[in-house]
């Protein structure tokens, strides 16, 4: 499948690491509907985009609002060809506290957003994509989910994030392996420390301590590192059923 004219739909696509694909995927001159519950940033994003923008309100945990952000996307695309997961949280935390254990819904919140808010985006597209004519290899559409590194080594603090990260990971095979009657891939990404809003709060010197983790290259990962490998996933029909780690060999410590 090309990459050029590429009908896609992002969720968390007004920053970040979404963002960076709804830029790359606009400059193929494809359009782009963007989930998002940032509304300024979605709005502006819409109003600067000529027209090949629609930004829809969407807390990906309520599966209805997914479903019919989805038939929003598919009337002001006329199909879909691309489907990225990326709204997410960090949900931080350890279980265990200095003013006692995590709430539930503490746990809850991450894995709704995380993880059953990714499942409801690849349900919702998958189901408007079967229903597309198939290109020359059979292909329907490509599905993104975003895990990360911590799904594999997850740190002190991180129960709820690994845990939500990790059923991303889990469930790409499976989603492949059913999908693959109707043409559709599903693909994972698990970034390493990528320069997003998640770390811009953090201090200098603690982005420093992070970035001399990472074996090679030692800086953090730029969003727009993410976005090309999406294209790349997109581009080459093999790439299904796995998840590919985008870290710069970064293996993550303890705490």
């Amino acid at each position: 499948m090309r990459f050029e004219n590429m009908m896609a739909v992002v969720s968390g696509g007004a920053s970040g690491l979404g963002l960076a694909v709804t830029e790359r995927v606009l400059a193929a001159g494809g359009r782009v509907a963007v989930l998002d519950l940032a509304r300024e940033a979605g709005e502006r994003l819409g109003a600067g985009s000529s027209g090949k923008v629609l930004f829809v309100p969407t807390d990906v945990r309520v599966e209805s609002q997914v479903d019919q952000a989805l038939h929003r996307a598919r009337e002001f695309l006329g199909r879909i060809d691309l489907a990225v997961a990326c709204a997410g949280v960090i949900g931080a935390g350890r279980v265990l506290g200095r003013e006692g254990p995590m709430p539930s819904e503490t746990f809850q919140r991450t894995i709704g957003i995380n993880l059953v808010g990714t499942f409801h985006l690849v349900k919702a597209a998958a189901n408007l994509m079967q229903i597309q004519d198939p290109n020359g290899e059979g292909e329907r559409g490509v599905l993104v989910l975003t895990a990360s590194v911590a799904a594999f080594e997850g740190q002190i603090g991180q129960a709820a994030y690994s845990a939500s990260k990790g059923g991303v990971a889990g469930m790409t095979l499976p989603l492949a392996r059913e999908f693959a009657r109707i043409g559709i891939r599903v693909v994972t990404i698990a970034p390493g420390i990528f320069e997003t809003a998640m770390v811009g709060g953090m201090t200098d010197e603690v982005r420093k301590s992070l970035a001399s983790q990472i074996p090679f290259p030692a800086r953090l990962g730029r969003p727009t590192e993410y976005a090309e490998l999406v294209r790349h996933i997109v581009e080459n029909p093999m790439l299904n059923g796995t998840t590919i780690r985008l870290d710069g060999a970064i293996r993550m410590q303890p705490k």
